[in-house]
């Protein structure tokens, strides 16, 4: 699996988590570590996970062959 997909997909996760978190005991966690929703630090992540999400749409269209030959690259 190529970095990037990797990078990706840990983003993509840290993003359900808090949005699970925010669903089950409105509390999110990446704007408690920032220091508050607002901030610019907060609002980077929160794109830059936005942006994981939209590559990870990328990954459901790959094949296996593109898969597997991506981790012989990588």
């Amino acid at each position: 699996m190529m970095i990037i997909n990797k990078i990706a997909l840990i983003l993509t996760i840290v993003g359900a988590l808090n949005w699970g978190l925010v669903g089950l005991f409105t509390f999110d966690l990446v704007a408690w570590i920032t220091g508050g929703a607002g901030t610019v630090l907060a609002r980077i992540i929160y794109v830059l996970i936005a942006l994981a999400g939209v590559w990870c749409i990328s990954l459901l269209f790959m094949d296996n062959e593109e898969v597997r030959d991506s981790r012989s690259h990588a």
